[in-house]
C-alpha cells in the first residue's frame, strides 16, 4: 500500500478549475465582466509562468464568496460542476485513479485551487482525501479570506507533512502526478514523480531527471504511454 497523490487542474481534468470558475462568474454576471476577466486571465498567466503571487490571487478569487449567501454559492457551484467540469473529466485519469485504488493505495489530491471549488470535483473521482486552501467561514458566511498555509508550491509540501503527521501515513513508495513546474517541490519529495501532459518547463525538467512522462489525454490506459 502506497500513497498516490494527484494534482487536479490539467492533470485529472483537462483544464484549470480555478480559471474556469472565474469565467463562470463572469458569464453569469456575478462579477464585473471587464475587470474580473482581465484580472483572472492575468493571474492565470502568472501561474503558468511561475510568477503567481498566491496571496494576491487568493484575495482576488475568494472575494466573490464573501458577497453572496452560501446557499446561492453552492447552487452556482453545482451548476458550474455540471456544465464546465464534468465534460472535461479525463477518462484515462479515472482509470489511473482506479488502478491505484485497486492496488490498495491511499488516494490524495493536492491542489492550488481552493477547497470551495475543488471539493465536489475531487468527489467525482471517489477520492476522499483533499488538501486545498480552505476559504475562511465565520458565522455562516465566507469572509473572502483563507485559513492556514496556501496550498501552492512549497506550501503543498508543508501541508502534506502536516497531513502525514495527523494520519500516520508513510511516504514509502509514494507517487505524485502533476502537469506543472509549480509542483516541483512536491515532485521532488515523492519516490515516484510522474509528469502528466506537462507544461514546457516541467517537460524539460522531467526529461533531464529521467522521470516518466505520461498523457491522460488519450482514450487508452495512460500507463501504456510512459516516455523517458
Amino acid at each position: 500500500m502506497a500513497l498516490a497523490i494527484f494534482d487536479l487542474d490539467n492533470t485529472l481534468i483537462a483544464d484549470d478549475s480555478d480559471y474556469l470558475w472565474g469565467q463562470f462568474l463572469v458569464e453569469r454576471g456575478i462579477v464585473d465582466p471587464d475587470s474580473y476577466e482581465a484580472a483572472n486571465a492575468k493571474f492565470y498567466a502568472d501561474y503558468k509562468s511561475g510568477t503567481l503571487d498566491i496571496n494576491k490571487f487568493l484575495e482576488f478569487s475568494l472575494k466573490p464568496l464573501s458577497e453572496h449567501e452560501p446557499e446561492q454559492l453552492y447552487r452556482w457551484r453545482a451548476e458550474f460542476v455540471e456544465l464546465l467540469i464534468k465534460p472535461i473529466i479525463l477518462a484515462p485519469a479515472q482509470m489511473l485513479v482506479n488502478k491505484h485504488r485497486q492496488q490498495g493505495d491511499i488516494l490524495l489530491v493536492i491542489t492550488a485551487t481552493n477547497r470551495f471549488v475543488t471539493e465536489p470535483i475531487v468527489a467525482l473521482f471517489g477520492i476522499d482525501n483533499l488538501l486545498a486552501t480552505p476559504p475562511e467561514f465565520i458565522e455562516g458566511r465566507f469572509t473572502g479570506k483563507y485559513t492556514g498555509i496556501p496550498c501552492f508550491q512549497a506550501g503543498k509540501v508543508a501541508l502534506l507533512e502536516e497531513w502525514l503527521e495527523q494520519t500516520g501515513h508513510s511516504m514509502d513508495n509514494s507517487w505524485f502526478y502533476s502537469d506543472s513546474h509549480n509542483d516541483m517541490p512536491l515532485l521532488q519529495r515523492v519516490d515516484n514523480p510522474v509528469a502528466v501532459d506537462p507544461d514546457e518547463q516541467l517537460n524539460g525538467l522531467a526529461k533531464n531527471l529521467g522521470w516518466p512522462i505520461i498523457s491522460l489525454r488519450d482514450i487508452t490506459c495512460p500507463t501504456h504511454h510512459f516516455q523517458k
